[in-house]
């Protein structure tokens, strides 16, 4: 099973996010399940959204303390919320930034977990790029897929087309598909 707990700010799509990772992951035959953590609603706040994926079905309801993958939309959340506790010690992380990992100051994580499972990637820039909008969602999953194989890349943006059509999925197919491109171009 995947446990993969994607932090991120209020207004960020952190939620719709886990929701569009748990439909690709179905949309590959797999069981999903997503549902989010929050503290205050309002935008700019903290938000927390979990997603497991599992090839058997899934009876566990609580908030993923352990997980497999951690996402962060927002790299300003490393300097205010424990965002990497609990990660397994094969775990992957994928951080929202322009910056290397190393030039974060992570140097301490990328020791205790496995050689290249943590990793960044442009994705506001991304969705900036394509709508006008920090929504960096889309390509934060991309981001996922090309790390860990769990996806495919068309069925993150099959995901995005399912919920929205039209001109939004076309801009997210082209947002997770920049990601992917530029995270695999880095391999």
């Amino acid at each position: 099973m995947y446990q993969i707990r994607i932090h991120g700010r209020g207004g960020q799509g952190v939620v719709t996010a886990a929701e569009m990772l748990s439909v690709a992951a179905f949309t590959e035959g797999h069981w999903a399940q997503a549902f989010p953590s929050f503290g205050s609603e309002r935008t700019g706040a903290p938000v927390t959204a979990f997603c497991r994926i599992d090839e058997k079905e899934i009876r566990l309801r609580e908030p993923i303390s352990e997980p497999d993958v951690v996402l962060v939309q927002d790299k300003t959340l490393l300097e205010s919320v424990d965002v990497f506790s609990g990660i397994s010690p094969e775990g992957y992380v994928l951080i929202n930034s322009s910056a290397e990992p190393e030039a974060m100051g992570l140097t301490e994580l990328i020791a205790r977990l496995p050689a290249g499972h943590v990793k960044t990637v442009p994705a506001t820039r991304f969705a900036l790029e394509k709508i006008g909008r920090p929504l960096p969602g889309a390509a934060m999953l991309a981001g996922f897929a090309a790390m860990t194989g769990a996806l495919k890349l068309e069925n993150v943006q099959a995901a995005y087309s399912a919920r929205f059509g039209g001109k939004i999925a076309e801009a997210n197919a082209q947002i997770a598909a920049a990601a992917y491109e530029w995270f695999t171009k880095k391999e």
